[in-house]
């Protein structure tokens, strides 16, 4: 049994370089797509796919949370006398924690597994191989424009979601006060630190290019069984929202304590 976890260990370790140097030649390529008009198609139905049709989902869920959030909140805070704190929550509840996070695990369910999939389905039909016996770098025009639409993606879904998540508040408190929607706002924007604000947008850049570079990873790492197909799917969901928590850990961690 120790025999084994150290082979697995070992055989773990291998593909280290391996996967560093697809990182690099991720982000080499996608420097390099930025100055090309190639792969533009691509990009542009990922930004569709993404991020566009995901905006009514994103907007209930934000709205549906931050509102739920916000009665619960304020009650418990009542009840204590530090009302004025429901402000901090939301921003750090919103802005900071659930929105990077529920962002990136609806981009992990409904983008991850279809370009992993897709990938994987690319490799089984032998049209990867077609593609560098015409020359074309697949890194360059398959994985770039994944790569930047699934973090730009996330990026923009994020600042969508803390949009909603506050502003879905805001229109609770018109309804029942409309007399205290200014406090809200004035609380609101001076709870919105700059602190917060840049490790929200950190979270979503970092997460956006987690789940991009695994699921292309995984839908490359298959041989020639169309049976590989799914399990590169599953993969490719497990070690994203693996990644992810780990980096979310982390990078919380690094926010209160420096």
């Amino acid at each position: 049994m120790i025999a084994k976890a150290g082979s697995y260990i070992i055989h773990s370790f291998d593909s280290v370089p391996y996967v560093l140097g697809y990182i690099g030649r991720t982000f080499k390529s996608s420097f390099a797509f930025i100055r090309t008009k190639s792969s533009r198609k691509i990009l542009i139905m990922q930004l569709l796919f993404t991020f566009i049709e995901a905006l009514p989902l994103i907007c209930i869920i934000a709205t549906a949370m931050g509102t739920a959030i916000y009665i619960m909140g304020d009650k418990f805070l009542n009840s204590i006398g530090q009302s004025s704190l429901i402000y901090q929550l939301l921003s750090i509840v919103i802005s900071l924690e659930l929105g990077p996070v529920i962002v990136a695990f609806i981009v992990i369910a409904r983008s991850a597994t279809a370009i992993a999939t897709e990938l994987a389905g690319m490799v089984v039909s032998h049209q990867i191989e077609s593609y560098i016996s015409c020359g074309v770098d697949p890194i360059h025009h398959l994985v770039s424009p994944r790569f930047l639409g699934v973090t730009l993606s996330v990026f923009f879904l994020n600042l969508y979601f803390s949009f909603c998540g506050l502003i879905g508040p805001a229109i609770i408190q018109f309804v029942l006060s409309p007399v205290k929607v200014s406090a809200y706002f004035s609380g609101m924007l001076g709870a919105l630190t700059v602190k917060v604000i840049f490790t929200s947008i950190l979270k979503s850049l970092l997460f956006g290019m987690i789940i991009s570079i695994v699921a292309t990873y995984y839908g490359f790492n298959v041989e020639r069984s169309s049976t590989e197909i799914p399990v590169a799917g599953i993969s490719a969901v497990g070690k994203s929202v693996l990644g992810i928590i780990l980096v979310d850990v982390f990078i919380i961690v690094m926010f209160y304590v420096v």
